[in-house]
C-alpha cells in the first residue's frame, strides 16, 4: 500500500529534500520528472532530506507522459490553483498519485488539459501570493488522504 508524489520540474532543492523526507517517513513513493532545476547531488537537497534522502523509492522520468504510461491505471489528481475543486472533495484511494507542478509555474496547460476534473486545490485567499510553498502543499495534500487511509502502515 502507497501513496504517490509526482514533482513535474521542480526547481527549489530544499522542497524537493523536504518532501523526499515526508515520503521517507509515511512510505510515499516519490516522481521526479525532468529537467529537475538542480542535480540530486546538491548538498542543499541532501540538507534538506537529511538522512532521509537513501530511505525513498524514487523514480526519474524524461517527461510527465512517461508517468502515465508506466502506470495506465493509475487515479491521478492534480494540484492546482486553476480549479474549483478542493482538495477535500475527494475520496482517495491506495495507490492514489498527487501531481505538483514546477515552483514558478506549476503545471503546464498540457498537463492539465483534460484532466481538470481531477485538478484540486488548497483553499487560500486570493491576490496575497501565488500559492503556498510547494513543500507545504505536498504535505498537506498527502496527509489528508493518509488520514482518509487511517493513515496506513504509519503510526
Amino acid at each position: 500500500m502507497s501513496l504517490h508524489i509526482v514533482l513535474v520540474e521542480p526547481e527549489i532543492p530544499s522542497n524537493t529534500g523536504n518532501i523526499a523526507r515526508t515520503c521517507a517517513l509515511t512510505g510515499t513513493v516519490l516522481h521526479l520528472v525532468r529537467p529537475l532545476g538542480f542535480s540530486v547531488d546538491d548538498k542543499a537537497l541532501k540538507r534538506a532530506g537529511l538522512d532521509y534522502w537513501n530511505l525513498v523509492e524514487i523514480h526519474y522520468y524524461d517527461s510527465f507522459f512517461e508517468v502515465l504510461e508506466k502506470y495506465p491505471n493509475g487515479e491521478f489528481y492534480y494540484a492546482t490553483t486553476k480549479t474549483k475543486n478542493k482538495y477535500t472533495d475527494n475520496h482517495y484511494k491506495d495507490g492514489s498519485f498527487f501531481v505538483f507542478g514546477k515552483e514558478t509555474k506549476g503545471l503546464s496547460k498540457e498537463i492539465l488539459e483534460g484532466n481538470m476534473d481531477k485538478g484540486i486545490r488548497i483553499p487560500m485567499r486570493n491576490n496575497i501570493a501565488r500559492s503556498l510553498n510547494l513543500a507545504n502543499s505536498v504535505n498537506i495534500i498527502l496527509y489528508e488522504a493518509l488520514r482518509q487511509l487511517n493513515f496506513p502502515s504509519i503510526e
